[in-house]
């Protein structure tokens, strides 16, 4: 058994580990990054990377659905899953390899295996004791079930959808949220029928409700069954495929697969968090505004932390923590001003607070909201998509919030979370320049329309 010093310890090497490592790196901490399956955990290898780049498939299998509107035709032979699933795995493969070197160029010690907290100060390794001034917890998070829903068979989870080199004639969903609707989005792009199963009134219910009741329309005309306000009972398997019950009237849904996309839970069991006393609600573990527990030196950052659970949150709480530990003053994002996009189609993009939320924390006469419509954006019409941006300002005062729906609104948000988190007046923004034709024009109409200067805009 060996004894190793560092300035600082992480367990676990996904998004807001390895984010953790290479900041403290920078600042001059000596540091350990601990493993225990592969560099880079779900996100890159069982969630953000691979669905998106399969994905690209059904976007590409739309595009040729839609040549016939440009005068293009083109016509679609067919689907190959495994080479969908071969173009997956390079990308993956590839940001492996890539995130591998950096680390290594880095110089920052990885340590393979499970590890866990054996006191406030140390994590052990296999024979190797890693003894720090400082243990960042990272452990990241796994993709939950119902309890009684035992994941076998046809019955899966994110986790088995990205291993499929197939396409399911028919599939059902559980879950309208961001998972959820994303295999929807992919599997109806890819010729499957789809239904999806929600228990809440809206799908994407996290989202302003503007948004989810035109992401519903949006379906529909896809033709993607959804069924809101609906609770799961059961679910039987055969030869035949899956068949859900539902506590709608007795009426069975049947597919050839019934995903479970009901959210994601901390990966913080047999880690050594009750033996040290750290403090857990649900199995997320608590922190406060500097990320540290309740334990002195030891830290908590990304999915085991109460909240979003999103990759860019996990990089910025890694950045964050490592800074405060090297003595900076950094500033932590709240969870309401991180960015959130849904890779469907159309896609969802939001930063802020919907406007129930400004209303609530504002007043309803104290908040001003718009919804500028992407059919008077020239880009938008080339590209054949309908939606909007809905700003929400407070009278007099910044903007709160920017929710949007359309193709590509993806790539809108990082303009969007610049005018909410800088605390920017539409008055602002109005006076900027947006390159024409682009979609971007859309947030800056939505900012001259709240400055009482519309351009093309009633």
């Amino acid at each position: 058994m060996a004894d190793h010093n560092f300035d600082l310890v992480v367990l676990g090497g996904g998004s807001a580990g390895y984010a953790a490592a290479i900041r403290a790196k920078q600042l001059g901490q000596t540091v350990a990054l601990v493993e225990k399956d592969k560099l880079g955990g779900t996100c890159l290898h069982r969630g953000c990377v691979p669905t998106k780049a399969i994905l690209h498939a059904g976007e590409v299998a739309d595009a040729v659905e839609d040549g016939a509107r440009l005068g293009v035709n083109l016509k679609l032979e067919g689907i190959d899953g495994a080479k969908i699933a071969a173009f997956r795995d390079g990308i993956v493969s590839g940001k492996f390899k890539g995130l591998q070197g950096l680390l290594k160029a880095k110089k920052i010690d990885v340590f393979a295996g499970e590890g866990r907290l054996v006191d406030a100060k140390t994590v052990q390794v296999g024979d190797d004791k890693l003894i720090a001034k400082n243990v960042v917890l990272a452990t990241g998070s796994f993709s939950r079930s119902i309890p009684g829903l035992e994941i076998t068979g046809n019955v899966i989870t994110s986790d088995q959808a990205l291993l499929m080199d197939w396409v399911p004639q028919r599939a059902v969903v559980l879950g309208g949220g961001v998972i959820g609707l994303e295999f929807a989005s992919l599997w109806r792009a890819l010729g499957a029928e789809v239904t999806i199963i929600e228990g809440l009134p809206h799908l994407a219910p996290a989202e302003d409700e503007a948004i989810s009741k035109a992401l519903e329309r949006a379906y529909k005309k896809r033709g993607i069954n959804f069924q809101l306000s609906t609770k799961f009972e059961s679910v039987t398997q055969d030869e035949y495929g899956v068949h859900v019950k539902t506590d709608k009237g007795g009426e069975t849904i049947d597919g050839d697969v019934l995903l479970v996309a009901i959210g994601r839970g901390p990966v913080t069991q047999n880690i050594g968090l009750e033996e040290v006393g750290v403090e857990t609600d649900r199995g997320f573990v608590l922190v406060n505004d500097k990320l540290e527990t309740n334990v002195p030196g030891v830290y908590a950052i990304g999915d085991i932390t109460p909240g979003l659970q999103l990759a860019h949150r996990s990089f910025q709480h890694g950045i964050f923590v490592a800074e405060q530990i090297a003595g900076q003053s950094p500033v932590l994002v709240e969870d309401k001003n991180v960015p959130k996009v849904t890779y469907c189609e159309p896609q969802v993009a939001s930063v802020g607070l919907s406007e129930k939320k400004a209303a609530e924390e504002y007043g309803a006469d104290n908040i001003t909201a718009y919804e500028y419509n992407l059919a008077g954006n020239a880009k938008s019409s080339i590209l054949g998509t309908a939606g909007f941006v809905k700003a929400i300002r407070v009278n007099d005062g910044p903007v709160v919030g920017i929710h949007m729906i359309g193709a590509r609104v993806g790539e809108l948000v990082g303009e969007a979370q610049l005018i909410v988190n800088w605390d920017a007046y539409p008055e602002d923004v109005a006076q900027l320049v947006h390159a024409h034709p682009t979609q971007v024009e859309t947030i800056g109409e939505a900012m001259m329309a709240l400055a009482g200067r519309p351009l093309h805009a009633i």
